[in-house]
């Protein structure tokens, strides 16, 4: 029987699965300039957990994650060795146990890495070679090259996991405009042709084994195991 696993239909996309575009319009980055940058608007993005800020130097306007004390008219260094809170600064120039957010993985690339509401990462370490060690929030260390941007501070937006949702419709339409499957229920308390588990009957008897060509959507269950059920030790 075919079924219409959810995750397949999501991938698929369709009008029951979209995303509110007007969410994604502020695209964060850094341009390829050195100077005083000035901060023109703080805003609040449907598809961003922190605030962002609207920044300009010189004719250029481009967006950044906010930083914990950021307010309007504030200006900010693109390049240089000011080291106060939200300044842009080359991984090289940043001095070692500084916090750092929004950091590029390639020089360049506009900033990929730690930019969640309230976190920051951390210069641990100069290695030869070019390479800086970033303590990332896990306390793994992570190496990038030296000419990677970062902005100096902590994101903005702490404790944001602490104000409860007091109904549903609110999460709901949190969800709904990062285009998130909420609510999440089981596979087993679906109906049965929605997944290969569904409706409960028969659990001990369906295979639960997913074929290794199987497309992402149908890879539910155990994906390449050695061996199924219990162990007889």
């Amino acid at each position: 029987m075919g079924k219409r696993i959810i995750s397949q239909a999501r991938g698929k996309g369709s009008l029951s699965y979209q995303a509110r575009k007007q969410a994604f319009i502020y695209r964060v980055g850094y341009p390829i300039i050195e100077g005083k940058a000035e901060i023109i608007k703080l805003i609040h993005s449907a598809a961003h957990s922190a605030p962002l800020i609207k920044l300009k130097i010189k004719n250029t306007i481009f967006y950044n994650v906010a930083f914990e004390g950021a307010i309007l008219g504030k200006s900010v260094t693109l390049g240089g060795i000011d080291f106060a809170y939200g300044n842009i600064v080359p991984l090289k120039d940043i001095p070692v146990s500084s916090k750092i957010y929004n950091i590029e993985l390639n020089p360049g690339d506009g900033g990929k890495m730690i930019r969640a509401s309230g976190s920051s990462a951390q210069v641990y370490k100069r290695y030869d070679g070019g390479k800086i060690g970033i303590l990332m929030p896990n306390r793994k260390e992570l190496k990038l090259d030296s000419e990677c941007r970062a902005t100096l501070g902590v994101v903005a937006g702490d404790g944001r996991r602490q104000k409860p949702m007091m109904k549903a419709g609110v999460h709901h339409y949190r969800a709904k405009a990062r285009n998130k499957l909420w609510p999440r229920v089981s596979a087993v308390s679906t109906n049965a042709i929605d997944h290969p588990f569904g409706s409960g009957r028969g659990k001990r008897i369906k295979s639960k084994t997913a074929k290794r060509n199987a497309p992402p959507g149908r890879r539910v269950g155990h994906l390449s195991p050695r061996r199924t059920g219990r162990s007889k030790r």
